[in-house]
């Protein structure tokens, strides 16, 4: 049977990004990270890097580094959640506006 039309390349590229991405807990963290923390949240914090579980989230300001440690269980909860297999232990955040931006 034929198709009356051609095929959006959406899911043709979404499989490909996937196979590309990296395989690592840090990637799955970065990718879900502006859902589970939100949009807000996301554009002030970014996950950049992993040791044994503990994900290290550099902030824009140290005051977003303070008010997001009191969240961290809210965040870790939300973020597991969307990971589903490999689990964060713990959120470390710190005041890094330079790797923020890179």
């Amino acid at each position: 049977m034929r198709r009356s039309r051609p095929r959006l390349p959406g899911g043709s590229l979404r499989r490909v990004v996937d196979d590309a991405s990296p395989q690592t807990l840090l990637a799955g963290v970065q990718a879900a990270w502006p859902e589970a923390a939100g949009e807000t949240v996301a554009t002030q914090a970014t996950p950049v890097s992993e040791r044994d579980g503990e994900v290290t989230v550099a902030c824009r300001s140290a005051s977003w580094a303070q008010e997001l440690d009191l969240l961290q269980e809210r965040l870790l909860r939300r973020l597991n959640e969307r990971l589903g297999g490999e689990r964060v232990s713990s959120l470390r955040f710190t005041a890094d506006a330079a790797r923020h931006d890179r």
